[in-house]
């Protein structure tokens, strides 16, 4: 079951931490994930530059690459898995614990995406975290828009 919570820390075999963001919106685009046990341990990381995008747009983004980490990871043995994503962008994380409906066309087919990706998965949460607790993530989509407006 998707749920929203605000606590900062919280029990999980893995926590995925996300974000995305554009300049200029739309602009450069980056996506962030930072992907840890339960225990705090580095796992994984994404940072990848995703052109021409809007802040939301780059925010799915970001937890559709996370979530095919996993998926590439862990394959099967995630589904039984307790995972965490957290993210600082409220409106998402709203839209995909199904409190907000989604409206824009582009963001319906990125909230698909993830619906996709988390189909089978029996134990997640979707979780909003203010901006200080998402700093690795942050810092990766910072990189990844760095590296794509030369």
């Amino acid at each position: 079951m998707i749920k929203i919570m605000t606590t900062e820390k919280m029990r999980a075999d893995i926590v995925m931490s996300t974000d995305g963001g554009a300049r200029g919106n739309p602009g450069h685009a980056g996506a962030g994930v930072y992907i840890t046990d339960g225990a705090g341990k580095k796992i994984a990381t994404v940072s990848t530059y995703l052109g021409e995008q809007t802040n939301n747009w780059a925010e799915y983004q970001a937890t559709i690459l996370g979530l095919e980490k996993l998926h590439a990871l862990y394959g099967d043995a995630l589904t039984d898995m307790k995972v965490v994503v957290r993210m600082d962008s409220e409106l998402i994380v709203r839209q995909l614990n199904g409190i907000y409906k989604v409206k824009n066309a582009n963001l319906k087919e990125q909230y698909a995406k993830v619906q996709e990706l988390l189909g089978g998965l029996k134990h997640i949460d979707i979780v909003h975290v203010r901006r200080e607790y998402n700093k690795e993530a942050d810092a990766l989509a910072n990189e990844a828009m760095d590296r794509g407006s030369f």
